[in-house]
Parts: C-alpha cells; sequence; structure tokens
C-alpha cells in the first residue's frame, strides 16, 4: 500500500493478521512498489512502515511452501544481473534515488530485518524485538543481508545473530549499529526527519545516496571520481541554483523534480 504527500512516500507492509508476513503477493506488492518509486522523481522521501502490531515477522513459510515451486520463483533469476526475487525485497531499496525510512515496531524478523536493512536509515520502538530468524529453520537469510549487514556491523557479530537466530530488542539493535535512532514514537520521528529531508534539494539528497553507496567500501580512487562524477551532474543545475536562492532571497522557492543522476 503505497500513499504520496508532500513528496513523501509511505509504504506499508499490508498483511497485519499475520504480522505481515511474507507470502507471495507481499513479495510482488513490495518489489513492484520499489520499481515504481524508483520511477518515480517528484518523491523525495520514502518511509517503509508495518501495519497492525508489527513491522514484519519475515517468511511466511507455512503458507509459502504449500506449493513448492514458490521456492523456484524465489530463488531463481532468469534473466536477471543481480538478485532474484528474494533477495529484492531488501536489496532493490538501496537503488531507490530518494532515501528509504524503515519504521520498526513489534517484530522485526528474518526477511522483516533484511528489508529494513535495505532502507538507509532505521527508526525504532525500544521493544521492537529483532533476530535474524532463519537459522530457526535449517536455512541461512537470503533477502540481501550478506550485503546490506556487512555495512553495519563487525564480522564476527553477523555469524553470531545469524548462528544463534537470537532475539534482541531496540536497544540492543541500537548499540550495534542496525537501527539509527531510538522512539517513542519512531513513525513520528520518521515524518519529522522525512519532512527535514524534503526541504532539502532532492538532487543533492539522491545524489549523496548514490555516493556512499557507490564508494563507501570501495577504492580511493573509485570513491574520489563518484564525488567529481556526481558533483557535476548536480553543479549549476536548476536545483543547485534553487538552493542558493533559497539561502538567500527566495526562501520560499519550490524544488523541481530530481533528475536522473
Amino acid at each position: 500500500m503505497i500513499d504520496i504527500e508532500d513528496g513523501i512516500a509511505t509504504v506499508t507492509l499490508n498483511r497485519p493478521d499475520k504480522y505481515n508476513g511474507l507470502d507471495m503477493p507481499m513479495f510482488d506488492a513490495v518489489t513492484k512498489a520499489a520499481k515504481t518509486l524508483k520511477k518515480d522523481r517528484s518523491v523525495r522521501v520514502i518511509i517503509l512502515c508495518g501495519a497492525g502490531e508489527a513491522f514484519c515477522s519475515g517468511l511466511d513459510i507455512k503458507t509459502v511452501s504449500r506449493n513448492p515451486i514458490n521456492f523456484l520463483k524465489l530463488l531463481f533469476k532468469p534473466g536477471r544481473k543481480i538478485s532474484n526475487l528474494a533477495q529484492d525485497i531488501g536489496y532493490l531499496w538501496r537503488d531507490v534515488p530518494a532515501p528509504v525510512i524503515a519504521v520498526t515496531h513489534g517484530y522485526c524478523f528474518g526477511g522483516g530485518l533484511q528489508i529494513a536493512l535495505g532502507a538507509d536509515f532505521r527508526f525504532s520502538s525500544a521493544d521492537c524485538e529483532f533476530s535474524v530468524m532463519e537459522s530457526k529453520w535449517g536455512l541461512i537469510p537470503d533477502m540481501s543481508l550478506a550485503v546490506t549487514l556487512r555495512e553495519l556491523i563487525p564480522i564476527d557479530l553477523a555469524k553470531e545473530l545469524t548462528m544463534t537466530a537470537r532475539r534482541f530488542n531496540g536497544n540492543e539493535a541500537k548499540a550495534m549499529g542496525l537501527v539509527t535512532r531510538i522512539s517513542d514514537d519512531p513513525m513520528a520521528d520518521a515524518l519529522t526527519f522525512a519532512r527535514e529531508l524534503a526541504e532539502r534539494s532532492p538532487d543533492a539528497v539522491a545524489a549523496s545516496k548514490l555516493l556512499f553507496n557507490r564508494s563507501w567500501n570501495a577504492t580511493d580512487k573509485v570513491a574520489l571520481d563518484w564525488e567529481t562524477k556526481l558533483q557535476k551532474k548536480i553543479l549549476g543545475q536548476a536545483n543547485q541554483r534553487i538552493a542558493v536562492a533559497r539561502n538567500t532571497s527566495s526562501p520560499e522557492k519550490p524544488w523541481q523534480d530530481r533528475r536522473e543522476l
């Protein structure tokens, strides 16, 4: 479910009777939302949240396993360059130009955690329960965690969380580096933060996201090349000129839609 207001898109995982557990329609809906919002240059910020009492309890293995073909659909990638359908649910958010804020509460298990890790920021309640749940079912995480987790925590901690499948709360997640901010009302704080980001040049915000995603683990040369490449794309363009005007003569001058980078 997608709602867009004032350039802020809210994507709600909407299967509350199952704690937003991931079935095949949910995989399709979430990946479709990411692809749709990637193309919408008017969207400046995206919030991911869950309806009801949880963000996402992970894979609804009982429902998905009713048809073994579902696992083939999730894990095989004919014609795909990088990720399969299971991985898309978290990985595609990294490729959306607008910054993504995941708001977690209740349960954030397995695939739910991997969706949240695909976001740029995570706002959580202190009592939210997290787990890399897959080993409980004799599996490994397979929804892009191998990419997203390595940017946030040391390898020994990643192994511990994955091998034990232990639960931990929002405060511990924050201490580990998995959560950006703990809040009594994470949705309200995420909206405040989203509005703050929406006040900045959409080109500069998108370029900042792309810069760090491409350069964080790259060589010095690659990182510096990305700085130069992206600065050339936005320097002197309409939104950069508007940014100057908003800081001088026209503080209310509206932004143009984000340009392609």
